[in-house]
């Protein structure tokens, strides 16, 4: 039995958790159990009271909306490489295909794989990766984006520290065990900008706005505007809860728990019971971040995910392995 207040309800098919009771330790095994039973059943989760202001998230998109605004040439002063490993910069409409076809039947994977994702993406991490340095914009142009970008991507680090202590709790080990692996802030923060497309197209399949797809990492936390056509398997539309992040479980994380946690496929179309008088879907902006294990580290099964009766099925592997394989695929 859940403790008042941990669960407080669904979206479409997702579990809205309330973080408030982990954060002040008033419920923290309780909430913790939600979430990690919300990762069973279909790989996220919603969060509310996740500690991060609204005003801050709100900031945070109104400097997205500015980037993308901007001429694509100057958009284009901060050009993501051509190498799909090196994930910084920006990106525009039509480059990237993020496709995991599951959803639909044999003909209808083959032209949504086809189909370009029409949208356009800012992406940047931490300042000292060596490995992955950021690519801005120069400084006399949109001055004060840069630094609401690094606020933002510290911000967000905040909470996935205390999710990944909630999902150790929740998987029966010391509330450290993820953090030992996430030391150095392998992640990335991403900008996204989905612009207005006809409506038809979308529903043919003509266009997507992001295909059918798993993320990758340890976990995803997104956050979203109210335009809402994110949609997980099944499908299921899963509308847009005020005030609340989306978490996910990646594939990496999939992986480590030794298949007990759910890395779903997922994608975005155009929202559903869509009507408008020009036939147009509405802009959708979202800012998903990506949390990877250290890339320098090797993991192997969660130790409470696999026994005699249960045994590993996968071996040790380093995030820097897995990531690299799958970034360089998406491009």
């Amino acid at each position: 039995m859940l403790a008042k207040g941990v669960t407080v309800g669904q979206a479409g098919v997702i579990s809205v958790v309330d973080f408030g009771p982990f954060l002040d330790n008033s419920a923290k095994q309780q909430v913790a159990d939600a979430i990690v039973q919300s990762f069973k059943d279909t790989g996220f989760v919603y969060l509310i009271n996740h500690g991060l202001p609204q005003e801050k998230v709100d900031e945070m998109f109104g400097w997205s909306k500015r980037f993308f605004e901007q001429p694509a040439d100057v958009k284009l002063l901060a050009p993501h490489p051509a190498n799909g490993s090196h994930h910084r910069g920006y990106s525009a409409p039509g480059v990237e295909k993020v496709v995991r076809d599951v959803f639909d039947a044999d003909e209808l994977k083959k032209r949504r794989a086809k189909a370009p994702d029409v949208k356009e993406s800012f992406e940047s991490g931490r300042e000292d990766d060596k490995l992955m340095p950021n690519i801005w914009l120069p400084d006399s142009v949109l001055p004060g984006f840069k630094e609401a970008c690094i606020d933002f991507f510290w911000s967000c680090r905040e909470i996935e520290l205390s999710f990944l202590r909630a999902l150790a709790l929740g998987l029966a080990v010391s509330e450290d065990y993820f953090l030992q692996y996430h030391a150095a802030a392998d992640n990335q923060l991403r900008l996204l900008h989905y612009p207005s497309v006809p409506v038809e197209r979308l529903q043919n399949d003509e266009v997507t706005r992001i295909g059918a797809h798993t993320d990758f990492c340890t976990v995803t936390f997104l956050f979203q505007d109210n335009v809402g056509g994110l949609e997980v398997e099944d499908p299921n539309s899963t509308a847009p809860v005020e005030g609340a992040v989306v978490v996910n479980a990646g594939d990496f994380l999939q992986r480590w728990s030794n298949d007990t946690l759910r890395s779903t496929v997922h994608r975005v179309r155009a929202p559903p019971n869509l009507v408008t008088e020009d036939g147009m879907t509405p802009e959708r902006y979202s800012i998903p971040y990506f949390c990877a294990a250290d890339f320098n580290t090797i993991v192997d099964s969660v130790p409470s995910t696999y026994s005699a009766e249960r045994p590993k099925k996968y071996k040790p592997i380093s995030a820097a392995q897995y990531i690299m394989e799958r970034l360089a695929a998406n491009y």
